[in-house]
């Protein structure tokens, strides 16, 4: 699968279109459709990779693993979590993730 086709896919699952997209990343018009063809630059598969919370790796079809490792507060600092407080990082960190979202608006 191209780089395209899984924002693409990402922006389907999401419920937006590529234009809408790049007017919130600010970027470019017309810029996501031409990694059809052309490599993107580091910078711009960042902010989309940012913004869905995927890998650049994904992004470019070197693995098929969507999502990002968890971070560190989460598995690697505090390895007890009960499943009760598992649920609430989840839940801290999806509202989280629509706090910045807003403010990009």
């Amino acid at each position: 699968m191209t780089t395209l086709n899984r924002v693409k896919e990402l922006c389907k699952n999401r419920g937006i279109s590529i234009k809408c997209l790049e007017e919130e990343l600010e970027i470019p018009q017309n810029t996501i459709y031409q990694w059809k063809k052309i490599s993107p630059s580091l910078d711009k598969i960042q902010k989309v990779a940012n913004y869905f919370g995927v890998s650049i790796d994904y992004l470019l079809g070197r693995t098929n693993q969507k999502n990002l490792p968890e971070d560190n507060i989460s598995h690697h600092e505090v390895e007890d979590w009960t499943d009760e407080e598992s649920k609430e990082i989840e839940k801290f960190k999806e509202f989280l993730r629509m706090k910045r979202n807003m403010l990009k608006e």
